[in-house]
Order: structure tokens, then sequence, then C-alpha cells
């Protein structure tokens, strides 16, 4: 192809939008992306495998999983230039809770609800929504260019996936490791569901610290006033007075608490054992103001003295803690709240209907009034939220499924211990460890309609619990037809956390599962760390005995201009689908990737997508440039291999040549480690700086046949090959740019060329190629002619201004190259002559600079 035909077909500005949709339709075409699993079955070549972290239908992607999939089709794409079967299975997840508040804000703003409906009609209608967002995710990971075996998209409620959640539940059941019972969980009054505990985030919020006074009852005045006077001498600089009289003599003692409206559902009072200040009021009995119960004074371990008072008020229906101890002594349970998170009917009359926060203000007033109000004080501490509606969580008892994880998190901490799984950020191995170490059993059961329904059924004539894999028509105890499943669909997470075998058609024993589990790199955010990681391992071990992968990636939050995380929820997100309708696919790779250092955020400003995807947008178009400058000169004359021309090399051939292969080195290295930043910028300078900026410059008069024959055909092979090299190098990170300057890449006659770039074999050093003395001496004339261009800036001398550039001690091999460099020197100097000196010969006039 001529440098004519090159300039038809590669325009002088990079236009996106005209190659990138038509190569990767060439690709999936291709069949590119497909794997079978006869070619990864045991005992063939070791595949690489990764399974997508399932988006959420709930909307379209943002930035953060722009970042999370360009790393991960970086190393599907590079695993396959290393000849290794690589496949990266796509898919979406239902994200119960998240979609379900979706379509139901959608109804109140027509003004229905679910209840309206009826949960048929409202499922109906939440998959219309999942059918749009779940189309519009995978044309997103489309047009950035992900590398996915489209023919094996899962989406977690597929009839096989939802198989395998039933045979999980029904396992895990018959093994006594899921059971049913009445424990305090983390309810949402927003969503109306129960949330484990990873789903309620705490924040840390500036609150009060509250003290009421609890009056003693008329019988206990002589345990009050010995308790007062122990408690006085031990801590007689409290501000709070943990033990005193009232105005008509009544004793009392203080509790302090940061929910006062609490206080109406407390059954009891409790202090430490140990503690002796109140040894002698265990037993005595209190009247709790507003409600006319009496409750007793109980003694507990798990009551810290060093906490307000030491006196805890125990109310076992809102608090872990005091649900604990309550079982322990027998204290009654009383729910004083309904699912919206309003005083219920076991609260006094006069407080029942009021929200939470109206009948906290109404308890303080009421004590004030009565003279039993303690004061307050500023307490900083972590209050949970719901992780996807932000409303305060209300702890509370309630009858709910839960997964015993001790003995499923024994195999998975083992991993980490032992090196099976790593880590990348390492200190996420610790966390990782630590959570593992104090891991609490799972509350999996969520009051949605919205998701994988739990297999259980509940006989009405007999009341027995069936739990089955199948729909069952009749009760196994009885054999009544009269059978109704549990109302409650499965934490969202109980699907997911099966995905690196569901996917492959687990419980079946099918070839896929054969081929590809376990799989190799799991590439995902460390905000799911605990969601989802973690418990994916655990599922691998306890049904696949060994871990889903061996290597994690926890890569940084993509944040915005205000430096907030990127979410949905938020509405903050970047649409992956308007920066490449901008800038192209490639820009918006090359942004993310480069920005992406190892455990750390990236910023982009929603605001100014320019100035934020400025770089790889800038970057695309140096690289088009060198690339079709480069295709120009080279013509369609054949072209010879380095080997042939390997006696006429000059020092800018040996010299790109080495970098070339430290580059290669430098690159693959930082491939296996995940830095993808690192890699960036290291291919950044190579093209921009060693290639473009020094050896095209350099060859410039040798390809425009200023040169003799040989040295112009060196070149045109170096030229060749480094082109060739860069190109590959570049394509996992930016894939579509370097296909349409690589296809028009001429080749050596006789030599092989690979079908396309997607499959060409990944660059390896050829240590023969590097040249230190090579790198050292054009290194040397890389630095003098930096500082020529510094002291042209500095003297402000302007270009063309006839400066002639006087050279005193030089001497040597350097001496030698400047000599065989002059006019390479005297082009990129800009300068006019080049004079050399002996020492002390040299100087300045005449509009001359000097430089020794």
């Amino acid at each position: 192809m001529t440098g004519t035909a090159v300039a038809d077909t590669l325009p002088p500005r990079l236009d996106p939008k005209t190659i990138e949709g038509p190569l990767y339709r060439s690709w999936t075409e291709a069949g590119y992306f497909h794997v079978e699993p006869e070619s990864a079955l045991p005992g063939g070549p070791d595949p690489y495998v990764v399974v997508i972290p399932p988006p959420n239908v709930t909307d379209i992607l943002h930035m953060g999983h722009g970042l999370n999939n360009t790393i991960q089709d970086v190393m599907v794409r590079w695993r396959r230039m290393q000849g290794r079967v690589s496949l990266w299975v796509p898919g979406t997840d239902h994200a119960g809770i998240a979609t379900q508040n979706i379509v139901e804000r959608k109804l109140a703003e027509d003004g229905t609800s679910r209840h309206d409906l009826g949960r048929e009609a409202f499922v109906e209608r939440v998959w219309g929504h999942v059918n749009g967002t779940g189309s519009r995710i995978l044309e997103q990971l489309e047009v950035i260019g992900s590398s996915c075996d489209w023919d094996r998209t899962r989406f977690t409620l597929d009839e096989g996936l939802s198989r395998a959640v039933r045979e999980v539940f029904v396992r895990l059941y018959e093994k006594d490791l899921i059971y049913r019972g009445e424990y305090i969980i983390n309810w949402c009054p927003r969503c109306l569901t129960a949330l484990s505990n990873e789903e309620a985030e705490g924040e840390e919020v500036e609150g009060r610290l509250y003290h009421l006074r609890y009056p003693f009852t008329s019988t206990e005045g002589d345990k009050a006033a010995q308790a007062a006077a122990v408690a006085q001498a031990a801590v007689p600089e409290s501000d709070v007075e943990a033990i005193g009289r009232l105005p008509d003599g009544t004793w009392y003692l203080t509790v302090s608490t940061t929910r006062p409206e609490t206080m109406l559902g407390d059954t009891g009072v409790a202090v430490n054992p140990k503690d002796e200040r109140y040894a002698g009021l265990v037993g005595a009995e209190i009247e709790l103001p507003l409600t006319g119960r009496t409750i007793p004074i109980i003694a507990d371990e798990l009551v810290d003295p060093g906490f307000g008072t030491g006196l805890v008020k125990v109310t076992p229906a809102h608090d872990p803690n005091d649900f604990e101890m309550a079982q322990r002594s027998d204290l009654p349970i009383l729910d004083v709240m309904t699912d919206e998170a309003t005083m219920g009917e076991n609260a006094p009359e006069s407080f029942r209907g009021l929200d939470r926060i109206e009948a906290r203000k109404k308890v303080i007033a009421e004590f004030e009034a009565l003279g039993l109000y303690g004061g307050e004080e500023i307490h900083v501490h972590s209050v949970p939220h719901c992780y996807r509606c932000h409303t305060l969580v209300e702890p509370r008892l309630s009858l709910q499924w839960f997964v015993r994880m001790k003995p499923l998190a024994e195999p998975a901490l083992e991993a980490s211990r032992n090196g099976t799984i790593s880590f990348t950020p390492p200190h996420h191995k610790k966390v990782y460890e630590s959570w593992m170490e104090n891991i609490r059993d799972w509350c999996i059961s969520r009051q949605l309609w919205w998701g994988h329904r739990i297999p259980v059924w509940y006989c009405v004539s007999c009341e027995a619990t069936i739990v089955a894999r199948d729909d069952p028509d009749r009760c196994t105890s009885c054999g009544s037809t009269e059978l109704e499943q549990d109302h409650d669909v499965l934490d969202t997470w109980f699907s997911s956390w099966l995905w690196p075998f569901s996917v492959f058609g687990w419980p079946e024993e099918t070839d896929d599962l054969r081929a590809f589990y376990p799989t190799n790199d799991l590439v995902t955010s460390p905000d799911i760390l605990f969601f989802w990681v973690a418990r994916m391992i655990m599922a691998g071990y306890e049904f696949m005995g060994e871990a889903p992968f061996t290597r994690v990636l926890l890569h940084g939050t993509v944040r915005d201009r205000l430096g907030r995380r990127m979410s949905k929820s938020r509405g903050n997100g970047i649409d992956p689908l308007e920066v490449v309708d901008l800038f192209g696919a490639d820009a918006l790779r090359f942004t993310v990737l480069s920005a992406a250092a190892v455990g750390t955020d990236i910023q982009l400003d929603q605001e100014d997508l320019e100035g934020s995807f400025s770089p790889g947008r800038n970057f695309a178009n140096k690289l088009w440039n060198a690339g079709r400058f480069a295709l120009m000169t080279l013509g369609d004359d054949p072209v010879p291999t380095v080997a042939d021309v390997s006696g006429a090399l000059e020092l800018e051939d040996r010299w790109i040549l080495s970098r070339l292969q430290r580059t290669t080195e430098s690159v693959t290295e930082g491939l296996e480690r995940f830095r993808t930043h690192d890699v960036s910028d290291r291919l950044y300078h190579f093209v921009w700086g060693d290639f473009a900026d020094w050896y095209l410059e350099l060859i410039k008069p040798r390809m425009l046949g200023k040169s003799g024959d040989d040295s112009l055909q060196a070149a045109r092979a170096t030229l060749v090959v480094v082109l060739d090299g860069i190109l590959r190098l570049l394509h996992p990170l930016t894939p579509f740019v370097t296909s349409a300057l690589w296809e028009r890449l001429p080749w050596p006659a006789g030599a092989d060329r690979p079908e396309a770039l997607i499959v060409a074999p990944w660059p390896e050093l050829d240590a023969d190629l590097v040249d230190e003395e090579s790198e050292q001496r054009l290194g040397e004339l890389q630095e003098l002619v930096t500082q020529v261009r510094s002291l042209r800036k500095e003297y402000s001398v302007p270009e063309g201004s006839g400066v002639t550039l006087r050279l005193s001690g030089i001497e040597g091999p350097f001496k030698r190259v400047v000599e065989e460099q002059s006019n390479a020197l005297q082009r990129l100097a800009k300068v006019e002559a080049c004079e050399f000196h002996e020492d002390g010969d040299g100087g300045k006039a005449d509009g001359s600079d000097a430089v020794g």
C-alpha cells in the first residue's frame, strides 16, 4: 500500500465512530470471544477464566463499572494474546431490594403501590423494567470494547441459576446450616425488609447521649441509699448522678441512651456483676416512667461499667445485646414499634402512631415535666443506615431465615492464611481475615416480592414445614394439599455467591463446569468484599470443594468532582456511552486505566467530560498520528526483517529496539501484578516520547530517501517491528485504534501474519536486542538536545534565528555519537550548525550558545 493509499484509508484525524463499531462486529462474527469447553477441559492447555461481577439491573452503568470492566477486558485480551483459552462470562444481577425500590418509586409517582397491583402484576412490572435496563447494560459493555462470550450471558433469575439457588438452600437446610428463628435483625422502615449486618452501613454522626432517671419503687429506698453512697465514693467526679433523690425524697437511678424512644420497650436495667457500686441493687424493682410498669435490675457481664453511669436500660426487642441479656435473665420482650418505625400497640396510647423521632421528642418532654430528665451531651457514634435507601436502620426482633456462617468460614479463612487466595492491594488480606474470624450468622430472608422465593412451604392442616427443590403438591407429613409458600424472598447475595459455578450449569455436572471452574482472577470493588467476595469463597469450598478463584483485585472507587462515590442511587454517575460518543472507547479506557493506581480512587468531573477524559483522547490521537505517519512513510515495497538488515542498523534503530524490549518486560510484569496505572504510564512515555518524539524524528531523513538504501531498509525493518510491538502491547488497553492501524501494517515477505491483532501473539522479551551501550549513547544525545532547548527557552531565542551550537569538552564515544548525529542534533535542537571546540576554546558570541 503506497503512502497515498494509506492516507486515503487512514484519515488525518482519528474518528472513533468510523472504526469502533465495524471492528467490534468483526471480532464477534469471527468468534474470538467464544470458547468451547472442549478446548479447555482438564488435560489440555490451562484456560484463563473470569466471571463478571454482575451489574445490578436497577439502572445503566456508570464509570465505576467502566473502570471495573475495562480492567477485566485488559486482563482477558492480554491472556488471549498469550495463547491461553480465555473466557469472560457476562451477566447481570436482579438486585432484589434496589430494583424493587426503583419500581415502587415509579408506581408512587403514578399514585399507586405494589399492594394495589398485587404480587403477580407487580413482578411483571419489575420484569419490564429489568428487560429494558438489562439490554442497555449489555450494550454499554459492548461499546466500551468488552470481549465477553455473549453466548454465555447469565442473569441471576435465569432458570438454571434459580435451580442452583434452591439446591443450595435445601442442602444447607439438610445440614442444619439454614434455620429459622426470632432474633434481632436490622430492619429498614423505608424498604420494609430485613437487612444483613453488611447491608446496615455504619455512618458516623454527631448525636446526643440522653440521661433518663428511673425512680425506685417505694420499697427499695434502703437499697438505693446504700448504693448511692457506694457510687458517689467510687466516682465522685461524675457529672451525671448515677443514683439520687428527687425533691419528694424518691430515689432514682440514671440510665444513658442515644434512643430515648425505645425506653417504652424497656423490661429491665442491667449492671455488671463485678461492679461493686451496684452489687446491692441486683433484684431491686424500679418504676418505668410513662408506662405504669415496674422492671427489675439484673446483673450481666455484657454491661460495660465504664459507659455512662454503668447502669444500662434493657430493651430486648430493639437491641441485639439487650436481647441476649433478656434471654439469659428471662426478661419479657416487648416490641413497641411497627414495620414503618412508628410507635405501635405495645407503646402507651399517647405515643401510638408517632414517628420514632417525634416519639423521642415527646419522651424527653414528658421526662422533663416529671423532673426525671438528667440532661444530654454531644455523642459522636456510628449509626447504621440502609445501604440502598440510606434510611436509619432499626434493630428489632423479627422471625427470619439465617445461615450459620462459622462452619462455612473456616476453609475460606484458611485459604487466605495459606496463600491459596491472594488480595491486591495486600492490606485487604487482614481486613478479610478479621471479618472471617468474627463472622456472624447471615440473615437471608427479605420481605420483598422481587427475587428468589424461599423454597419453603407450610402445611395449613398440620403446620409442618416443607423444604423442597421442586414445588410440592402435598404435605409430606399428613398428605394435605393445602400448602402455603413462605412469602419472603432470599437476599440478592444468596444467588450472587453461587455465581462462579452456577453460570456453568451447577448443580449439573456439565462440560462447562469441568472446563472453566475454578476461575482465575476476580476484579471488583472493595465495598463488596464481605457482601460478595468472601461469600463466594465460602460457597466455592462448600459446594465445589475448592476456591472459586485464586487472585482478587480490589480496585479504587470512581468519585465525582466533589469526591463523592459515583453510584446509581446518588445519580452522580457518568454514562460510558456518552463518553464513547464524544471521545471514543479507547479514550475512556486509557483515561481510567492511567488513573487507576492500585489502591487509590479516581476522581472524574461529571460536569467537565472533556477535561476528565482528555488524557485518553490526547493519547489515542497521538498514537493515530504517529502510526499514520509511520505507515505512510513505509509505503508498499517489501519490508525486510531486522535479521536481514542487522549489519545496517544505526544507533537509533538499536536504541529503539532495546527500549522496546525494556517496555515489553515492564508491561508484562505490570499486567501480572494488576498494575494498569504503571503499564499505561510506561506505554504512554514509550509511544509519545521514545517513538514519536525521538525515533520518528531521527529517521525522517532516512525514510525520505536522504540516506543510502541499506540505511533506509534498516529503518523500515525497525519501524515495522517497533510499531507492531507497540500495537500489540497497547491492544489490551486500547483495542480499537491499535487494530485499525495494525490492519494496515506491512509485513515482511514470507513471515506468517496473524489473522487479527486480537489473537496476535503477545510480545516476548528478546534479550539479544537489549543494547545498553546504544541506550546510553542516545540517552546522552537526548540530554544534550534537552539542554539546548532549555537554553533557547531561557534566553528567548526563537526558532529559525540562525543559532550556531558550539560544543566544548566533549570527547570519546559521546563525541563520535554527536558527530555522527550532527544533522539530527541540528534538526532536533533547531540550530543552524554545530561546532566542536577544545576545552576553553568555546564561548558565546554572535547569538551562539556553548554547551560543555
